[in-house]
């Protein structure tokens, strides 16, 4: 069933610095997740689950490789209204500047907006990793005759200083709101949640970022140009003049803000029962290759994610993701890391005609752990990369290293030999 009365605006976010060095040439929502995907495929997934299939992707950085990633990968019927656009900030008559936030950002395009036909908009995150149901979400919001609705995620106290906190009464109306409250402020913003959320000490409703406007509403709001962000401005307002309610959601979320996050939400995919789950009917849409199947000789393989077009003769893989046209040589081990693999693959007549020394991948005898591997990168025989939190912060010309993580550059090359 296709949901026409809703039209989806995905935020692609800022310059994505928290993300530097994985976003020094693509936009965050382009970023590879999983060996296989990218993390705009995430909101969009959801949206094509939940019957939406009509949307916008909003982004100002780097959109090179998120424009081709979409362009190759989202392909409707030619006689449906579904289709998802990227909508790069452009100069206006109306405004010559750049988005100077997630409200600004919906403001200079509304223009695009309003050529369709809609009654809600469904505004989402590009950096989020979750599976939701937004049917339930648009049911729960017309039932209640809201103008705005906004998915909440109970956390603890220790998250709340992180994230936008909201209070609603017992008809989940919200009341109050509060962007990043102080610790000490925490005690008067607890708010009713489940038994299974007291148990973890998760009292306080946190805003995730998703939010459903009733369409003229959005458009009135968008009249102020003084107002450029939801969480710090639009929302702490309309809850005053517009009835606001919260859709409370407790399954699996978290947002892909810096390295580590980013790294512990690939390597938990590993885990025996993940709690992002790939492997139910709710699928995560990606580009179609047409790779062969992975060949994999003499290795240990443990907790490990193995893409498509892979070529391992590792001794040993434990807690990694592999991403697609990965190639890892012979008695390597490699743990705790993320590889995203390469775009195509070396031909032995590429090989021998230019002489290339360090091929693409990870050579033989290496030792890797705790490390993301970006994408088209060539690692030399007897390579040593020892992440951990005994590393200080540092960055080169082919690797950064960020709170323990060591990741290595998009189309680097480490020599033979090197230790990190």
């Amino acid at each position: 069933m296709i949901n026409d009365k809703v039209l989806s605006i995905i935020l692609g976010g800022g310059q994505g610095s928290r993300l530097y060095p994985l976003t020094a040439d693509r936009s965050k929502p382009a970023v590879p997740i999983a060996g296989k995907y990218r993390l705009v495929d995430i909101p969009i997934s959801n949206c094509i689950n939940s019957g939406i299939k009509r949307m916008y992707v909003l982004t100002q950085f780097n959109s090179a490789s998120l424009n081709q990633h979409i362009k190759n990968t989202y392909h409707f019927s030619f006689f449906s209204s579904a289709f998802v656009d990227v909508l790069a900030a452009e100069q206006t008559m109306q405004s010559d500047k750049w988005f100077q936030g997630t409200a600004d950002a919906v403001r200079q395009s509304m223009h695009h907006f309003l050529q369709n036909d809609f009654k809600y908009a469904l505004i989402l995150s590009g950096d989020q990793l979750y599976n939701m149901d937004f049917q339930d979400m648009i049911k729960r919001h017309e039932e209640s005759n809201a103008e705005i609705s906004i998915a909440t995620y109970p956390v603890n106290a220790k998250d709340a200083t992180s994230f936008g906190i909201l209070k609603t009464d017992k008809h989940h109306t919200i009341t109050s709101f509060i962007e990043k409250p102080d610790a000490k402020l925490l005690p008067d913003w607890t708010s009713e949640v489940s038994a299974e959320m007291k148990k973890e000490d998760r009292n306080y409703l946190a805003s995730m970022g998703i939010y459903i406007f009733n369409k003229d509403l959005l458009v009135e709001l968008m009249n102020d140009p003084k107002t450029i962000d939801f969480g710090k401005e639009i929302i702490p307002q309309a809850i005053n003049n517009h009835k606001t309610i919260s859709y409370s959601y407790e399954g699996y979320w978290t947002d892909i803000g810096n390295i580590d996050s980013f790294f512990e939400a690939n390597l938990g995919l590993t885990d025996d029962v993940p709690k992002f789950n790939l492997y139910d009917e709710n699928r995560i849409y990606t580009r179609a290759r047409i790779l062969p199947t992975s060949k994999i000789s003499g290795t240990l393989l443990n907790k490990s994610i193995i893409a498509d077009g892979c070529i391992i003769l590792a001794a040993k893989i434990e807690r990694c993701v592999i991403g697609i046209r990965s190639r890892i040589g012979k008695q390597s081990t490699i743990l705790n890391t993320y590889m995203m693999g390469n775009d195509k693959y070396e031909t032995l007549e590429e090989i021998e005609k230019n002489n290339i020394p360090v091929l693409l991948g990870i050579g033989d005898r290496c030792y890797i752990n705790n490390c993301i591997i970006d994408k088209n990168v060539r690692i030399g025989d007897d390579v040593r990369i020892n992440g951990g939190k005994h590393l200080k912060e540092a960055e080169t010309d082919t690797y950064f290293i960020k709170d323990g993580i060591v990741v290595i550059k998009k189309g680097a090359t480490i020599e033979k030999g090197t230790v990190i």
